[in-house]
């Protein structure tokens, strides 16, 4: 993945809270996040697992992973070559490139678009959908229109989920959480009422969340700063493969195997891997909005 030093990076839409005390104890009511969350959801189980001893067969750790209490740094990233001093701006061009492809696409198809800011935090936050820990993994809450992100999360994707990681991969969860904000913005996530189940709402809604990441990696390449030059000026064969990976590491399947030794299609509220990368490549190849209609496909 390369980006533009060039590029002028715009950070009052990234809110860096790492290392201000965080906020709120505990997790969400009943330990998940709303739905609209995304990637989250279906991490939290896993941490819970790992932090009481691991995954059913696997070693495990009888100490807490680790979470990132960097302070924030992120306000400092004002143009693309702060990457070469602080690798943590990578996260401040994935939110601009993908808020800025998503604020000339939706006008462009007669939709208002309303900015959704990227917050940052490390162990624990206060949110519109109550208060989360760094466990929960990535989410967005609706009620917020904001999308959270714990970096440490990333290193949990590779070592606990078994990712081949990087930046793409990066970029693909970030993509996803702004999927659930174009969601929220036409009035989808209100209509979700099934929570679990092979074909329930959670699941068309996180298929379709994994279809939009991908209409912005269609485009990612030629999205532009407000000087009009590109924010990521290439992805390659092994960036698309990542990210593909990465949707894999987090289907329904995948995570119920490493958790359970078995799948339980009934309790499903993500999609399979199958299903997850399946989307994403529908979204990454058509680059159109149209493909994403999770709702009415017959066949998931």
């Amino acid at each position: 993945m390369k980006f533009n030093p060039d590029a002028d990076l715009d950070t009052s839409g990234v809110e860096d809270t790492r290392g201000s005390g965080g906020g709120g104890g505990g997790l969400l009511p009943g330990g998940m996040i709303p739905v609209g969350g995304g990637i989250g959801g279906i991490i939290l189980l896993v941490v819970i697992l790992l932090l009481n001893g691991g995954l059913p067969g696997g070693g495990g750790s009888d100490e807490p992973a680790a979470q990132n209490t960097a302070p924030g740094n992120l306000s400092s990233c004002e143009t693309g070559k702060d990457l070469a001093a602080n690798k943590d701006c990578r996260f401040v061009f994935y939110q601009n490139s993908i808020e800025s492809f998503w604020a000339a696409e939706l006008p462009r198809r007669g939709k208002k678009y309303t900015r959704a800011p990227m917050r940052v935090f490390s162990n624990s936050v206060n949110t519109g959908c109550g208060p989360a820990t760094a466990a929960v993994g990535p989410f967005y809450c609706p009620p917020d229109k904001r999308v959270y992100l714990e970096l440490g999360f990333f290193e949990t994707l590779q070592t606990d989920l078994g990712a081949k990681g990087g930046d793409f991969a990066e970029a693909y969860v970030v993509a996803h959480e702004y999927g659930h904000h174009i969601q929220n913005l036409y009035g989808i996530l209100g209509r979700i009422k099934s929570r679990e189940g092979p074909t329930s709402d959670s699941v068309r809604s996180e298929l379709q969340a994994d279809c939009l990441a991908g209409i912005w990696t269609n485009h990612a390449t030629t999205v532009p700063d407000k000087s009009g030059k590109t924010f990521i000026t290439g992805l390659t064969e092994d960036d698309i493969s990542r990210g593909l990976d990465a949707a894999a590491a987090v289907g329904d399947d995948r995570i119920q195997e490493k958790t359970q030794g078995q799948v339980n299609p009934e309790s499903f509220s993500h999609g399979t891997a199958e299903q997850r990368m399946r989307w994403f490549k529908t979204g990454l190849d058509s680059g159109d909005m149209t493909s994403c209609d999770t709702w009415s496909a017959r066949t998931l």
